[in-house]
């Protein structure tokens, strides 16, 4: 993927943790590890961003 993908794909992340929060809060989830494994992808996305960060300086 490119950096632009990544970037992309880090805001949908970050938007459908945000709306597993919230509808978490309300009424718990069937399967709340969803959260988590949400909370890695974004990690894992903003590890790969900062390493390429670092690799052109």
């Amino acid at each position: 993927m490119t950096t632009d993908e990544l970037k992309e794909r880090l805001e949908e992340e970050q938007k459908q943790l945000s709306k597993l929060r919230m509808n978490h809060t309300v009424s718990p989830l069937d399967n709340p590890v969803v959260i988590s494994q949400s909370r890695k992808v974004i990690a894992r996305i903003k590890t790969e961003l900062r390493s390429r960060e670092l690799e052109t300086k």
